[in-house]
């Protein structure tokens, strides 16, 4: 229920108060990345029963705050061990994308009513990162996948980050829970994953690693967990690649990571984390001549699978690893992240095969 005021101003209330509640207000709330509102709390007896929020010169009305004095959230998350479990991913051109299927197969296989919606403001949601978390939260989301654009942009406007989405600066995963938003990169265990199932016994002396974006954060620290001990950092934007080899460098030891223009000779092998390769964007991100038997080649692409930079690489005698892995296991780790359950892998990649038709678009 909800009334708009002449002024402007809009209460909209979620949990039905008895008449006898008290209604007061409390002071504004000002948070990084959210709007500063000013609301109303209505209690019975003491207890909590709702909440109303105002916004000024709204056009829809959104729920936000904490469960604290001062930012106040009424607690309509979803409770972990639900049979019903919605969530959601929010991106730009994601509407082929397999992590919905994924997630919805597994969460049927578990007898749960598992409900995976797209929020894709390349296809009609409004570009409104904040709005998005907080219509998701209000309507009891049990958290959201993020992809790109906005791994990055996301962090401003949760609560609390895991300790790996801290390190490696970009968040793929948030969850909703007890009237906090929690940061997580489900990416770089991900990419870890696949990485030792698919690719055991590869030479990490030296490792070549192509683009320094959020993907290639995540990318970047799966590498040095996996024991790499140098990190050779090519980004087409030297910024970009400056400031990962600071946050490498942070927190594995000096000298662990370095920028190069080149890195292909003295690499043992090498891993692309840019969107070169897409069916989107065809090509390669290195000159494939460069390749030779001993190179080791992954890919975080994964569609097509056998994109052309693996297909040249394999040609010249590389061991090749797809996107595949990297693909699943962040899904496997997001589905226990929103659900409190394990997911079983090999179910979640035969869903991710079965979704493989041509055309379709990675998240």
């Amino acid at each position: 229920m909800s009334s708009c005021t002449a002024s402007g101003f809009c209460f909209q209330r979620l949990l039905a108060p008895s008449a006898a509640s008290e209604v007061t207000d409390f002071p504004p709330l000002s948070r990084p990345g959210r709007e500063t509102s000013t609301g109303r709390r209505a209690r019975t007896g003491g207890k909590l029963t709702g909440w109303y929020i105002r916004l000024q010169n709204c056009t829809s009305c959104y729920i936000k705050g904490e469960s604290s004095w001062e930012e106040t959230r009424v607690h309509r998350q979803q409770d972990p061990a639900s049979t019903t479990v919605r969530v959601g991913l929010i991106g730009r051109g994601i509407q082929k994308s397999r992590t919905p299927g994924m997630h919805e197969a597994e969460g049927q296989a578990q007898g749960m009513t598992y409900r995976y919606d797209l929020f894709d403001t390349a296809a009609g949601t409004p570009d409104d990162l904040a709005g998005i978390l907080d219509r998701a939260e209000a309507g009891g989301y049990a958290g959201l996948n993020v992809t790109y654009p906005y791994k990055r942009a996301v962090m401003a406007l949760l609560d609390t980050l895991s300790p790996n989405a801290e390190r490696v600066g970009a968040v793929n995963t948030v969850v909703f829970r007890n009237g906090r938003r929690q940061g997580h990169n489900t990416d770089a265990w991900g990419f870890a994953e696949g990485f030792r199932r698919g690719l055991p016994g590869a030479g990490l002396d030296r490792v070549l690693l192509l683009g320094a974006g959020g993907a290639g954060g995540a990318v970047a620290h799966a590498l040095v967990d996996l024991g790499a001990r140098q990190l050779l950092i090519r980004d087409t934007a030297r910024p970009a690649a400056e400031a990962l080899v600071a946050s490498i460098n942070a927190h594995a030891g000096a000298e662990t990571a370095r920028v190069t223009e080149d890195g292909v000779a003295e690499a043992d092998g090498i891993v692309n984390a840019t969107p070169v390769g897409m069916l989107a964007l065809p090509g390669t991100p290195l000159d494939p001549s460069a390749l030779s038997p001993r190179h080791w080649v992954a890919d975080i692409v994964y569609v097509p699978l056998a994109t052309a930079l693996l297909t040249a690489a394999a040609a010249r005698g590389c061991r090749v690893l797809s996107g595949e892995g990297m693909a699943v296991f962040q899904a496997v780790r997001a589905f226990e992240l929103f659900t409190g359950r394990p997911a079983d892998p090999e179910r979640m990649r035969a869903t991710f095969h079965r979704l493989g038709a041509a055309g379709e678009v990675q998240a």
